[in-house]
């Protein structure tokens, strides 16, 4: 069995779909002060909005709303229905405090109290 529809009719199904995917996008990348909705994420990369979106290349940083959560280096890759596919060439996890240059023991006290008698 073949399934056809008009143009028109898949076109309308498309961009019914990118909207419907733009909207519920949590996850953004961002880039030289620019933001971009991520449509889908991947282990290996993300897709965003192809009409929208300018050439991406390069570091960028990518966002669960306001949480930080990944700093990657990421080249163009394909597009395909409307999406501009990105990949990571490295993607780093980004931490919210800076690493200890020392180490330290598991069972280390958090602060030391003194006698203040004397």
């Amino acid at each position: 069995m073949t399934t056809f529809l008009p143009k028109e009719v898949q076109d309308g199904l498309d961009a019914a779909r990118a909207r419907d995917l733009a909207r519920k996008a949590r996850y953004r990348v961002e880039m030289d002060g620019q933001q971009f909705k991520i449509l889908k994420l991947r282990d290996n990369g993300f897709s965003v909005d192809a009409e929208h979106a300018v050439h991406l290349r390069g570091l960028v940083d990518v966002y669960d709303g306001s949480r930080h959560l990944y700093q990657c280096l990421i080249v163009a890759s394909s597009e395909e229905n409307g999406q501009k596919w990105y990949e990571y060439k490295r993607s780093t996890v980004a931490d919210d405090k800076a690493p200890l240059d020392f180490y330290q023991e598991p069972n280390t006290p958090a602060g030391l109290l003194t006698d203040e008698r004397g």
